[in-house]
């Protein structure tokens, strides 16, 4: 249905979904955004939970307040890697002893991808995506530059994102790394992570794979599909807060013959020994630099909780569910005004948001946010509508694309 009456048919479809979601109760235990009729870039910053204010006071009263330093010994140094192994078995598909939380998602792509080109001396390559989010591209640039080689870029069909056949043409023997987004930033395109892996390990090539829109919005199998290193952020689906740290993932049948470029004190095999040398510690520790962040562990240890009880499956048919019903409205409600929709219809090919382009857009969302709906813009033209499954509703989603159409004058 389009037309004058396809918005109120929606509505109720909306209403629908939202009654017999199972997930529905989780709506209520975030934080209320005063002044927000419908937020839509969860997929950039996820909303706070009700109980991380409280998480913080009782943090700022016993664990550091009245533990003091002790608190380092009783659990702050192990916390990046129980933190890790957790969001490995809750959200990543992830053994013990392969994650660490630390450092931001720029740093933790520069030591794992400067370890890889070591790994792999002699090869003189590295590719990526050509549209890959500019951080992972910048690291990748400025190391190509440092070590002397050269840098490949896959230049995919920009909706549907890199295929196992875009990898066979660009990587061969000559490949150190290949550095590849699970879910595409823009379009939201999934990668095939078990295909891919095993095309370029082929070739004898590693891979880094970027999970800052995967974790926490859908499962990731990083054990089962082979992977060898990975990096995400924390402030998007798992609510960390703005800055919180990133994780690293790096199997454990590398993690021997790997070493991160950025020697410091807290990835010593003697942290406290004061030594005169650096000697690198064994696993995951070796992968830390210096004081881990953690205050900003603690907001996503309640995201953890929830995505835990809620099962990452069922956030997962949530998502699809509320990207299946905006993809419908974008077809009766913002296809015909010209709008473009830059994101796979195939629900099993399409992460946790959705992506409309149009050359109006970056005037509409300055008046949207000026109305409390907030959608995400990137250049040139377009608006990502990025749902959080456990914090956003049916009808939410629907109230945004409806000031969105709105919004188009």
């Amino acid at each position: 249905m389009t037309g004058p009456g396809a918005g109120a048919a929606l509505l109720e479809r909306a209403d629908r979904l939202d009654r017999d979601d199972e997930l529905a109760a989780f709506v209520d235990r975030f934080e209320p955004a005063e002044g927000v009729a419908a937020y839509l870039d969860g997929n950039s910053l996820g909303r706070p939970l009700r109980d991380t204010a409280e998480r913080l006071r009782a943090f700022v009263g016993h664990d550091w307040g009245s533990r003091l330093i002790r608190s380092w010994p009783e659990q702050w140094m192990e916390l990046p890697f129980t933190l890790g192994d957790r969001i490995g078995r809750v959200a990543l598909g992830a053994s013990p002893g392969q994650i660490v939380v630390a450092d931001s998602t720029t740093v933790m792509l520069y030591k794992l991808m400067s370890a890889a080109i070591a790994a792999r001396s002699g090869r003189d390559e590295i590719v990526i995506e050509g549209g890959n989010f500019p951080t992972d591209r910048f690291v990748a640039e400025g190391l190509a530059e440092a070590h002397g080689l050269s840098l490949r870029r896959i230049e995919p069909d920009p909706v549907d994102g890199v295929t196992v056949a875009d990898v066979a043409a660009a990587v061969s023997e000559r490949t150190a790394l290949l550095v590849l987004s699970h879910i595409d930033y823009r379009s939201g395109a999934i990668a095939d992570m078990r295909a891919i892996t095993a095309e370029a390990h082929r070739h004898g090539a590693l891979v880094l794979w970027d999970l800052c829109h995967s974790v926490g919005a859908l499962p990731v199998e990083l054990d089962a599909c082979g992977a060898d290193l990975a990096v995400g952020c924390t402030y998007k689906y798992l609510n960390g807060g703005p800055g919180s740290p990133a994780f690293a993932y790096v199997s454990a049948g590398l993690q021997g013959g790997l070493a991160q470029p950025i020697w410091g004190w807290m990835g010593a095999a003697d942290v406290f020994g004061m030594r005169d040398r650096f000697e690198p510690a064994a696993g995951m520790r070796a992968f830390i630099s210096g004081t881990p962040p953690v205050l900003g562990m603690l907001p996503m240890q309640g995201m953890l909780d929830l995505v835990e009880e809620a099962g990452i499956e069922r956030v997962r048919a949530k998502s699809v569910s509320l990207t299946g019903l905006v993809t419908e409205a974008y077809d009766a409600l913002l296809a015909p005004l010209g709008v473009r929709l830059l994101t796979p219809r195939d629900p099993a090919r399409r992460g946790g948001h959705v992506t409309f382009g149009h050359e109006g857009f970056e005037a509409a969302v300055q008046r949207l946010w000026a109305e409390g709906v907030i959608p995400d813009f990137r250049r040139p033209d377009g608006i990502r509508v990025g749902l959080s499954p456990l914090s956003t509703t049916h009808a939410e989603a629907m109230r945004g694309v409806l000031a969105i159409r709105a919004a188009m004058g």
